[in-house]
């Protein structure tokens, strides 16, 4: 499958902002189930400054600078993306043994998914966490199909509520409302897996959603998108480990990634590594933010958007106005 993604961020600022700095993660990564074709930036007014490097976790991270005044910025992202089923794996592993794997050992070797079993920003440890999880961990129950159950627990016992929590909110506050946002739920379900000692990471990204029968597909009414992603070592082979997706939100999985209508954006501990637009300015006391979403697939004949309408996410609008 070829996807088309557009993803359109706009600030007005009042007063105007005398200088700005920002950093956006934009770019969607190659992966064994995704290959980037082609990427573009356009970014309004013209930076003064504009790099991009690879972050610690491999995302690519654009830096640009603002160096004139200005009521406005429009920072636009083009991609387009051939996605592919993800392959079967064997998940043949108990939990306990992942635990084991990853608990402090002088003899262990290393394993750099280590990192994703702490504590991080927007995912603390609690023991409320282990309680909610305790259920899907029976003894000796195999790794994935304990995940499975968790995410499916997440998905039937919490509502999807939009603005029932901001980007702030802190995850133990969203396990005992049982509501929110995709963030919300990825980052319960990872901390309900950190709990237990195992490996988990944040994935953002998009997913192609479909409009409703004989309705055509509106340019902007998508959104970005969280998941989770656990990981699945080889105890053989400190390097043949890898990563399964799981979706609580809409309870999709595949071993590897939920589909070939997902789209991965970047990898981190939580939200805070990987917000798809932050920055500091200088001015621009007040402000609006309007962020419009579109993925869409493409036929032979190239991108095949409509164009009937134009859409704003709030969550996702509250949750690019960030700062370093």
């Amino acid at each position: 499958m070829q996807l088309h993604i557009t993803h359109e961020t706009c600030y007005d600022y009042a007063p105007a902002v005398d200088i700005a700095q920002h950093m956006a993660y934009l770019q969607p990564r190659n992966t064994p189930t995704q290959q980037l074709l082609s990427h573009a930036l356009t970014i309004a007014p013209e930076p003064s400054e504009q790099t991009a490097i690879l972050d610690v976790y491999g995302n690519t991270r654009s830096f640009f600078s603002l160096q004139v005044a200005h009521t406005q910025l429009q920072v636009i992202a083009r991609s387009v993306i051939a996605t592919q089923p993800p392959p079967e794996w064997d998940n043949a592993v108990p939990w306990e043994q992942v635990r084991e794997r990853f608990r402090y050992c002088a003899k262990n070797p290393f394993d750099a998914a280590a990192e994703f079993v702490f504590a991080s920003p927007y995912v603390p440890r609690h023991t409320d966490f282990a309680a909610y999880a305790r259920p899907s961990f029976a003894s000796q129950e195999l790794l994935l199909l304990a995940a499975r159950d968790l995410m499916q627990r997440i998905y039937r016992d919490f509502t999807y509520e939009s603005q029932s929590t901001e980007v702030n909110t802190p995850a133990l506050e969203a396990l005992a409302q049982r509501k929110g946002v995709c963030q919300d739920f990825a980052h319960i379900m990872i901390a309900c897996l950190r709990a237990y000692g195992l490996p988990a990471r944040y994935v953002s990204g998009y997913l192609l959603t479909h409009p409703a029968p004989g309705q055509p597909r509106l340019v902007g009414s998508d959104a970005s998108h969280a998941w989770v992603s656990v990981y699945l070592p080889d105890l053989a082979d400190p390097q043949g480990g890898r990563w399964c997706d799981f979706d609580p939100t809409n309870n999709r999985d595949g071993w590897g990634s939920p589909g070939e209508d997902y789209v991965t954006l970047a990898l981190g501990r939580d939200f805070a590594d990987v917000s798809p637009l932050r920055g500091v300015i200088h001015g621009g006391a007040n402000h609006t933010l309007n962020v419009a979403v579109t993925v869409e697939p493409m036929d032979d004949g190239g991108w095949t958007g409509q164009s009937q309408s134009q859409g704003q996410n709030q969550s996702q609008s509250q949750s690019q106005s960030q700062t370093f």
